[in-house]
């Protein structure tokens, strides 16, 4: 017979543990190369060998796609900027010790507290700003309603905006004209105060008489003072009862040749305004009045007023009433006479040296009642207004009328705030008055209807309007010319 085939062959004997040799092994799960195997074999061991590939082929793409994955991790923008932070740390940042963390705690909160008071110095800017330019709306709202601010006013009769002594109605449409007069009424006034009293100085006279003129446009303020020794034309006149602030059924009949102040001194503030309209066309829209008194306390009220005096004031009247140079501070007796000063050595005239320290003491006590240390100070703003309230009398007077006034000075610049005097020969005449100028005066007034540039101040006096001065002096001439103008800033 055939030989047996080797797996039917008995098994040879081997030692315990040993490997069992190929032959012993089932084809079904080893097949070896090198054996001659049938076909179903092969196609099993093509199956493992795919299989095989299949696996290292996989096994090594995972471990590709972890080293892309690693090094793109490593190089992204992020990482970078981490691991290079995480170094410059570690170089220039090293640990801190207890002492310096202490420190580093002490300098955050420097910081915070550095920024907290910076927020509050912005607050309190903004809200002085806002506060300075609503200077009167803001003392309204201080005592919490304007009509309580309103009502302190005395109310007088003194306009008559229909007047036919108005000219150029039209162009004047909005426009705002305030005439401002202060009165030397001695009515309360004691013998202490250096003013004279009712019975020494009886009646009421306008020693300061101004026009402050807003154009509708509200781009320029310009304030042209009278001289109390203005000679005029009074008109007739109903007589001013000073005591009781109004008008009494006595009629006291014009008079060719006066002086400005006799139209207060008679008719009051009726009287005084119907003059200023005659002399000017401008239709007078609100009436401002301030007794002597009053313009005191309303100096005390704001701890004093700075003015800048050029010169030692000497009068030969009121005696020493400011000798210092420069920028001084001066109480409510010191600024009443030094606006009242009309016999000051050095002075050209009576009238224009006094008239120069008025326009400038105005600007200057503008300046203070709108700065913050008023403003913002209760008790300061709450003397003024009581002060400036219980001096002032008017017609068309409030807190409306008040603001547009102090807003209208107050966010202007220097260019556009012009302090003027009413265009004169610029000495008194033989009767002791001053006499205007009426061609330039009329270029003035002109210019101050139509909303026009100003005329030149310091334009010759046309001859035939020169006057009989009592003096021919060219050098006092020429002094009294220089004072007749000038621009100044009330908001500094």
């Amino acid at each position: 017979g055939a030989p047996p085939r080797p797996s039917e062959a008995a098994a040879p004997l081997r030692r315990p543990g040993a490997v069992p040799s190929r032959a012993e092994l089932d084809p079904l799960t080893m097949t070896d190369e090198m054996e001659a195997i049938d076909e179903a074999t092969q196609y099993r061991r093509k199956i493992d060998h795919t299989l095989a590939r299949f696996s290292a082929a996989h096994d090594e793409g995972n471990a590709e796609e972890a080293k892309r994955r690693e090094r793109r991790d490593r190089l992204s923008p992020a990482s970078l900027i981490e691991s290079t932070r995480t170094a410059l740390q570690r170089v220039v940042t090293p640990t801190p010790s207890p002492e310096e963390e202490v420190d580093a705690e002490q300098t955050r909160l420097q910081e915070k507290k550095a920024r907290k008071i910076e927020r509050s110095v912005r607050f309190g800017r903004i809200a002085a700003a806002v506060v300075a330019g609503l200077v009167f709306l803001g003392i309204g709202g201080a005592w919490g309603a304007q009509t309580y601010f309103d009502a302190k006013f005395t109310q007088i009769s003194a306009l008559d905006e229909n007047s036919s002594d108005i000219q150029d109605a039209d162009a004047q449409a909005n426009d705002e004209n305030f005439l401002m007069v202060g009165s030397d009424t001695r009515d309360g006034a004691s013998a202490e105060e250096g003013v004279g009293t009712a019975d020494s100085n009886p009646g009421a006279r306008s020693d300061t008489v101004m026009v402050a003129h807003i154009p509708a446009d509200r781009q320029r303020v310009v304030v042209t003072s009278f001289p109390r020794d203005l000679e005029i034309a009074r008109p007739d006149c109903q007589r001013w009862d000073p005591a009781q602030s109004k008008t009494t059924d006595e009629k006291v009949a014009g008079q060719k040749i006066a002086k400005l102040n006799t139209a207060y001194a008679v008719g009051g503030p009726p009287c005084i305004t119907k003059v200023i309209q005659q002399i000017t066309g401008l239709r007078i829209n609100h009436f401002v009045g301030i007794d002597f008194n009053g313009f005191k306390a309303m100096v005390d009220a704001v701890h004093g007023v700075t003015i800048h005096n050029e010169i030692p004031i000497d009068d030969t009247t009121l005696g020493k009433v400011l000798l210092e140079t420069g920028d001084v501070t001066i109480s409510g007796d010191q600024a009443l006479n030094f606006v009242r000063a009309r016999h000051v050595k050095g002075d050209p005239t009576s009238d224009y040296g006094r008239i120069k320290r008025q326009q400038e003491f105005i600007g200057a006590l503008l300046k203070k009642v709108m700065s913050s240390d008023v403003v913002l100070d209760p008790g300061k703003l709450s003397d003024f207004i009581t002060a400036f309230a219980n001096a002032t009398f008017g017609d068309n007077l409030g807190v409306k009328q008040m603001m547009t006034l102090a807003q209208s000075m107050k966010g202007l610049d220097q260019s556009k705030i012009t302090f003027l005097t009413v265009p004169t020969v610029g000495l008194p005449n033989n009767r002791g008055n001053e006499v205007l100028v009426r061609s330039k005066a009329q270029a003035l007034f002109d210019a101050l209807r139509n909303n026009t540039s100003l005329p030149d101040p310091n334009a010759p006096i046309p001859v035939s309007e020169q006057g009989q001065p009592t003096s021919t002096s060219k050098s006092k001439t020429s002094t009294s010319k220089s004072t007749t103008s000038r621009k100044t800033s009330t908001t500094g």
